[in-house]
């Protein structure tokens, strides 16, 4: 199997041009990660875009009598890192699905970094099925803010490390 995999994404690698870096075949154990401030311009369109109007995330008085330490970022605002950083690196990838438990708020100006992490990678009719750990933490690092997994349908396994 693992011999398929190899010799079905080695054209596809061939095909695959970066300026800075060459690309890599993803690997069950890899870790993509991207780092992100979300503000209040950000809070307010997704709002819009979502419906999703919760006082919570636009006065702090609200916020804080709710037992919060401050204004809040939507948590789908925040998981839609995940689908980011696969697309990022596999553009055309299909995201079929995501599992998501909220363990802390984020607020308005906190850096969250966003990690997925390849846990199972199948190759069905030349494309790839691959589940990954996804994560989100703050405070550099030391605390978790949402884990769960997620499925995407790959194209290909070549990314870029740049």
């Amino acid at each position: 199997m693992n011999r398929k995999i190899l010799s079905g994404t080695m054209s596809l690698c061939s095909r695959f041009t970066s300026s800075s870096a060459p690309p890599h075949l993803l690997r069950v154990g890899d870790k993509l990660r991207e780092t992100r401030v979300f503000s209040d311009k950000d809070v307010a369109e997704y709002s819009r875009v979502s419906g999703d109007s919760n006082p919570l995330h636009f006065d702090s008085e609200s916020a804080k009598a709710a037992g919060f330490q401050d204004r809040l970022v939507h948590g789908l605002l925040v998981a839609s890192l995940f689908p980011t950083i696969i697309s990022s690196q596999f553009p055309r990838a299909i995201y079929v699905s995501q599992n998501i438990h909220f363990r802390l708020p984020v607020y308005v100006g906190e850096e969250i970094v966003g990690d997925v992490t390849a846990i199972s990678i199948r190759e069905v009719k030349n494309r790839f099925i691959t589940k990954f750990s996804t994560k989100c933490f703050k405070d550099n690092g030391e605390l978790l803010v949402i884990d769960g997994e997620a499925t995407a349908v790959l194209p290909t396994l070549s990314y870029s490390t740049s």
